[in-house]
């Protein structure tokens, strides 16, 4: 669900750490256990390994110690803000098999939304990750009228795609700018939809933060 999902869909990005978001289950967490064992990763931070942190929407942070894997960071979720439940992510996932093994990655759209965060790093990803949906052709009009963040690529989706972008305009203000063929207007809508992202994501992480900070006096008492 980061950045080696990133360099699947086209848009490259140097990875130093692995991100999984993982279903909260009796079963299920018994064998992530067994495989953090086996890794030997052992917490590098609050939470400490507990279902009710992950259903509260934490990360787990591992560093695994394994000779083969050794530095390996991994980080576990399972409540990503605007991308759903799990069940509805599996569901819509994409699947590769590599060296006979089968990866499950986030489908596009749902890695899309998970990078909508406060982070300035996310953003030229998202910019990266529909930019290449478009120029391949993969993804759909829907999904760039939805998501694309050029407004050059946005003004020529909406001409493309006419009907379909005043469909989406009354929930997009971006799209109906570039309906009118408006770049200033194009660019002013998309910097507010990032504005109005990240303040979404700081309130999401807000109380969550709190709950770390608890914690960590917690544990230094």
């Amino acid at each position: 669900m980061g950045g080696q999902a990133c360099v699947f869909y086209g848009a490259a990005e140097f990875s130093r750490d692995l991100d999984l978001m993982v279903l909260v289950h009796a079963k299920n967490m018994a064998l992530l256990r067994s495989a953090l064992d086996a890794l030997g990763a052992e917490p590098i931070a609050v939470p400490p390994f507990a279902e009710e942190y992950l259903l509260r929407g934490h990360a787990l942070h591992f560093r695994c110690r394994r000779e083969d894997v050794a530095g390996l960071r991994i980080d576990l979720m399972s409540n990503l803000r605007g991308v759903g439940n799990f069940e509805d992510v599996w569901a819509r996932r994409t699947s590769i098999e590599t060296d006979g093994v089968v990866v499950e990655m986030l489908a596009l759209e749902d890695l899309v939304r998970a990078k909508k965060t406060q982070r300035d790093k996310d953003w030229p990803m998202i910019r990266r990750l529909v930019e290449e949906s478009y120029f391949r052709g993969a993804g759909g009009a829907e999904f760039w009228l939805r998501e694309l963040r050029s407004p050059e690529l946005l003004i020529e989706a909406a001409r493309t795609h006419n009907e379909l972008a005043r469909s989406i305009a009354a929930d997009r203000p971006a799209v109906a700018a570039a309906l009118r063929g408006e770049r200033e207007e194009v660019a002013a809508a998309l910097t507010a939809e990032e504005s109005e992202e990240r303040r979404l994501d700081r309130l999401w992480w807000q109380p969550l933060r709190d709950e770390l900070e608890r914690l960590r006096h917690a544990r230094r008492a």
